[in-house]
C-alpha cells in the first residue's frame, strides 16, 4: 500500500487538475452561448440563399453558370474540411476526421483523385500526417469566424473547379444539434443541384437586372461563402458544447478519484494508528 505522503501528493495533484477542468468548463459555457447566438443569427440568411440557389438550378434562364452544370464522369474531387483549432472537446474532431477519411477511401477505391482545403489546426495537422494533398488551409481562426479569412482558402477550390481541375466540391464539418449532440456531416457544395441545396418542389424563375450573368455570378459566390461561413459557425458552436461537456465529465471524474484516494488515505492512516497502538500495548504487556 502506498504511504500517506504519496497518497496526499496524488490527492493534491488531482485537485489541481479538477480546478483547471472546472475553469475550462466555465469558459466553454460562456463561449458556447455566444457561438450559438452567432450560428442561429446566420441560419435565416443561409436558408434563404440556399432556396434561391436551388431555384436557380432549375431555372430556364439564358445564362447557365458553370457551378450549375453537372460533370460526368467525375474524376477529381475537392474537399473543404472544417475542424477545431484545439483539442479537449471529446470526440468532435475524431468523428469528423473518421467520416472524411472513410469518404476518401471510397474515392481511392473508385480511382478518383482528391484535394483538401483544411480550416482548423486539427484537420490540417491530421492531413499532413496522413499525406493528403492540401491545396490551401486556414488555421487559428479564433472564437469568432471572419469571412475574409475563410474566402481565400475556399477560393482555391472554386478556381480549381472553374479550371476543370476538380469536378465536384464537398464540405465536411460538425453540425450543431443541441448541447449534448453534434453530428458530423459530409455535404456536396458543387455542382449546385436542387437535391444538393434542398430546393422546394415549386420552382421559380427570376427577372435579372442588369443581366443574368452579372446577377448569377455574384449570387452563387455569395451563396458558397454563406454556406462555408455557416458551416464554420456550426462547427464552433459544436466545439464549445463538446468541450463544456468533456470538461464537466473530467471534473466529475476527478471528484470521484479524489473521494477514492481519500478513502484509501484514511484506511492507510487507520492501519498505521492501529499498528502503533498494538506496538504500545505489546510493549506495556512485556514490561
Amino acid at each position: 500500500m502506498a504511504s500517506g505522503k504519496e497518497i496526499r501528493s496524488k490527492i493534491k495533484s488531482v485537485e489541481n487538475t479538477r480546478k483547471i477542468t472546472k475553469a475550462m468548463e466555465m469558459v466553454a459555457a460562456s463561449k458556447m452561448r455566444k457561438a450559438q447566438e452567432r450560428m442561429r443569427a446566420a441560419r435565416p440568411y443561409g436558408e434563404k440563399i440556399r432556396r434561391v440557389a436551388g431555384n436557380l438550378s432549375h431555372a430556364l434562364s439564358e445564362y447557365k453558370h458553370p457551378f450549375l452544370e453537372k460533370r460526368d464522369p467525375v474524376k477529381a474531387i475537392g474537399v473543404v474540411l472544417i475542424t477545431a483549432d484545439k483539442g479537449l472537446c471529446g470526440g468532435l474532431n475524431s468523428n469528423i476526421l473518421r467520416l472524411v477519411v472513410s469518404k476518401m477511401k471510397e474515392l481511392d477505391a473508385q480511382g478518383k483523385k482528391y484535394q483538401v482545403t483544411c480550416i482548423g489546426n486539427r484537420g490540417f495537422g491530421f492531413m499532413q500526417r496522413a499525406g493528403g494533398k492540401i491545396v490551401s488551409h486556414a488555421i487559428n481562426v479564433g472564437d469568432t469566424p471572419h469571412l475574409e479569412k475563410l474566402i481565400g482558402p475556399v477560393k482555391v477550390q472554386l478556381d480549381a473547379y472553374m479550371k476543370g481541375e476538380i469536378d465536384a466540391l464537398y464540405i465536411g464539418y460538425t453540425r450543431f444539434i443541441n448541447t449534448m449532440k453534434q453530428e458530423p456531416v459530409f455535404e456536396q457544395l458543387l455542382p449546385l443541384s436542387g437535391d444538393a441545396v434542398g430546393s422546394s418542389k415549386t420552382k421559380w424563375d427570376y427577372v435579372y437586372e442588369p443581366d443574368a450573368k452579372a446577377v448569377i455570378d455574384d449570387l452563387l459566390i455569395r451563396y458558397l461563402e454563406a454556406l462555408v461561413y455557416q458551416a464554420v459557425a456550426e462547427n464552433m458552436a459544436s466545439e464549445q458544447s463538446a468541450r463544456m461537456v468533456a470538461m464537466k465529465s473530467a471534473s466529475d471524474n476527478a471528484k470521484t478519484v479524489i473521494g477514492d484516494l481519500k478513502l484509501v488515505y484514511n484506511k492507510a492512516r487507520q492501519a498505521a494508528i492501529t499498528k502503533e497502538l498494538s506496538e504500545i500495548v505489546s510493549g506495556a504487556a512485556a514490561v
